[in-house]
């Protein structure tokens, strides 16, 4: 018995293979659809498309489980840095020391940005949004490294991934800082991946700025939370890009272009004002949550539920340790995170929400804690993708390397007017629409 599927449309009837997962969702290839029966799927969203096959990444979002290459994500964060996961991700197996020191010393040697480029990225206005600066700087990075472009040559992928590496952090320092007309610094090679771009972020010149090692340690592990979450939209993006061949560096600016909505990557500022307003309101969580069922009205509970996960976010069960175990010792907003825990609580044990699947997702705690460290809020988006950076990496390469991928490129269902002819303007209908005059700005 054929484990295929069979497909009859208008009496004409396709065996689609079926593609089998190691663990997962088998999937059937519908590449001959168009051209043996005229017909195309229709997936608004992707919601049920399998784009590639992928050995990444592993989520079972009934089970709550996130594996990075067969890991488990617990051991993970509990064991590794952020830079071995970062290996991991990229060349597939877990680093032995030699190859974590060499890997961690190729990214130290390029953390510094060149002084024409520091020039170019720090000439953005200040106040200008961090994640609009930080994908121009991501596409210029291909304008000075001209001798890493060539998607097909590995060892220029290869360097190209190591340079995102290693300037991402500088460049999104010097935004945090420009934002606060602080001075910049310049990397420090002595320190961590991690310490360093707290050092770089908070730090002032001819001070000595000691961090907490297990502020440190926090962010280190919030990294790795974030670090792939199989085909996302900003994960998709890299790889729809970067399926024109398009270099890793405009692929992954593209990325963070997709990261920046608010849909994707602003879900924990989401949960900080919503804490906000409920400290400002009063209102009594028990209250609020009530409000929350209530249908009638337009109140949301931010940072509950997922996509893909209908039992609990396995990251967000590290997110809430590390919160118990940071917060306090960086004096952080003890209000708002009592405030977290008590609408937690309420909720995990409200049938509304049980029978819905809807528990705390990595971003309820998150902006707590980055907020307690003292990154303001716009800066959180920007972490966000510090950590998925290595994750858009690997993908980029996994695309590359994979004879199978083609150029991106979705069908779609055309629903406007059918043929028609030409009017003479004489002849045209007035169409009524209003047209405010435009207003002319001087530069």
């Amino acid at each position: 018995m054929t484990n295929n599927a069979q497909l009859t449309v208008d009496g004409k009837t396709l065996e689609l293979e079926r593609v089998k997962a190691v663990e997962g969702n088998d999937g059937f290839k519908i590449g001959q659809m168009l051209g043996q029966t005229g017909t195309v799927t229709l997936d608004p969203g992707f919601t049920n498309t399998a784009s590639c096959t992928s050995e990444i990444t592993y989520i079972d979002g009934g089970a709550g489980i996130l594996r990075y290459r067969g890991y488990p994500l617990e051991q993970l964060a509990e064991k590794c840095t952020f830079l071995e996961v970062a290996y991991l991700l990229i060349y597939g197996e877990l680093p032995d020391a030699q190859s974590l020191s060499s890997f961690t010393r190729r990214i130290k040697t390029h953390t510094l940005l060149h002084e024409e480029f520091r020039s170019f990225f720090t000439a953005f206005p200040a106040s200008g949004h961090p994640m609009s600066i930080l994908q121009a700087g991501v596409a210029g990075l291909g304008t000075y490294y001209e001798d890493t472009l060539d998607p097909n040559d590995h060892d220029q992928r290869d360097l190209a991934s190591i340079i995102l590496l290693a300037k991402v952090p500088t460049m999104i320092s010097y935004i945090a800082k420009r934002a606060t007309g602080l001075p910049l610094l310049y990397p420090d090679s002595s320190k961590s991946y991690t310490e360093d771009f707290m050092r770089m972020t908070f730090g002032l010149p001819y001070q000595a700025h000691d961090i907490d090692p297990l502020v440190v340690n926090a962010l280190d592990k919030l990294f790795i939370l974030h670090a792939d979450h199989e085909q996302n939209c900003s994960t998709s993006t890299v790889r729809l890009v970067g399926s024109s061949q398009a270099n890793i560096y405009a692929s992954v600016a593209a990325g963070v272009g997709a990261l920046s909505g608010p849909l994707h990557g602003g879900a924990n500022e989401a949960v900080l004002s919503m804490l906000d307003d409920l400290r400002e309101s009063g209102t009594p969580i028990k209250e609020f949550v009530t409000q929350v069922k209530d249908k009638t009205n337009d109140v949301r509970l931010m940072g509950f539920g997922h996509r893909v996960y209908k039992n609990y976010d396995p990251r967000a069960k590290i997110v809430k340790k590390l919160a118990d175990d940071v917060l306090d010792r960086l004096s952080g907003d003890s209000e708002m995170f009592d405030m977290a825990r008590e609408l937690e609580q309420v909720a995990l044990e409200d049938d509304y929400f049980i029978s819905r699947n809807l528990y705390p997702n990595v971003d309820f705690y998150t902006g707590l804690i980055y907020k307690a460290m003292g990154f303001p809020t716009k800066m959180f988006t920007p972490l966000f993708a510090l950590g998925r950076l290595p994750g858009w990496i690997a993908q980029y390469h996994e695309l590359i390397d994979d004879p199978t991928q083609k150029i991106g490129r979705p069908r779609q269902i055309y629903i406007g007017e059918s043929e028609r002819d030409w009017i003479p303007m004489s002849e045209r209908v007035k169409e009524q629409r209003s047209f405010e005059e435009p207003v002319h700005f001087q530069v």
